[in-house]
């Protein structure tokens, strides 16, 4: 029932807007299609947005999914709630035999049968990400998920010839520890990921957030390098495997192409051996990501 036809329902007795309120409230933001067969399985989330330079951790996400044959959520969260729509609005697209349809910034929840494995993939909300991370948590909870990941990235003073480092986060510093992973002391302005491993603490299942530093000269790009990274970690993490080879050879040409665009430039060769001296004897901070941009800039722009 739309709102005209419930005001007129409600009648003009002045209760009308105090139900309106209550018939909003009952509205479920999780649409349910069917209940995946998995036995207590784990859970890998990423979201575009201000977690994901240069799309290590959505693409990463996309990988899995491709690699499973594109399956069809099981779940989504209705962005009604958590989006403004004149900062992210909804497209009109048009299929091959002409029919307009409108796509909306949909958080979709999968469960890859094969792996006993659930993927979560979305843009970051724009509105009340605690009311945001609760549902995806309840959808969580209800399908017993033992453990999850989430995936993130940021701008980093590295070397696109280094090994991507890797920082963790947890619910329990433990699971960093465990890992071996470079632990992280930042404080300052956070996304969603920060606010989701809150959400895990509530509700009782560990969560794990991990990292990729990606190449601030590269910050325009995709990174394959930092995708293999972040889904190679998260294998060892959940004591699993994934066919990365088509990743894996993506990220070596993709290595490849910055090394042959920078061939002739021996100032930025030189930039990129400090960089990778620099890794060997430093801590990497996300905290200084904003140092570190202005830093490259300031480079480029004198090159």
């Amino acid at each position: 029932m739309d709102r005209t036809g419930f005001l007129a329902e409600a009648g003009a007795d002045g209760g009308s807007e105090r139900r309106l309120r209550e018939y909003r409230r009952d509205m479920d933001p999780i649409r349910r299609f069917f209940k995946p067969e998995l036995r207590s399985p784990r859970a890998i989330l990423a979201w575009e947005g201000w977690n994901d330079a240069c799309e290590a951790a959505s693409g990463a996400a996309e990988y899995l999914l491709d690699k499973a044959g594109d399956p069809d959520p099981f779940a989504v969260l209705e962005p009604e709630e958590f989006y403004d729509f004149q900062i992210r609005r909804p497209r009109v697209e048009m299929n091959d035999g002409g029919t307009r349809r409108i796509t909306w910034p949909l958080t979709e929840v999968y469960g890859l049968e094969a792996q006993n494995l659930i993927v979560g993939a979305g843009e970051e909300p724009n509105l009340r990400w605690k009311t945001y991370t609760r549902y995806l948590a309840q959808i969580l909870s209800e399908t017993d998920v033992q453990q999850v990941v989430t995936l993130g990235a940021f701008i980093g003073q590295v070397a696109h010839t280094r090994p991507v480092p890797i920082i963790g986060v947890a619910t329990d510093p433990a699971l960093v520890e465990n890992l071996g992973l470079i632990s992280s002391r930042y404080e300052g302005p956070t996304g969603i990921i920060a606010v989701m491993l809150e959400a895990c603490r509530e509700v009782g299942i560990p969560a794990l957030s991990l990292w990729a530093a990606t190449p601030h000269y590269l910050a325009a790009n995709p990174n394959p390098k930092a995708m293999f990274a972040l889904l190679d970690t998260v294998a060892t993490a959940l004591e699993t495997t994934f066919d990365l080879e088509d990743l894996e050879t993506a990220a070596a040409e993709f290595e490849q192409k910055v090394d042959d665009a920078m061939a002739d430039d021996e100032d930025f060769i030189g930039y990129v051996r400090r960089l990778e001296d620099d890794s060997r004897t430093e801590p990497l901070d996300p905290a200084r990501s904003d140092h570190l941009i202005r830093e490259i800039e300031s480079f480029l722009k004198e090159s």
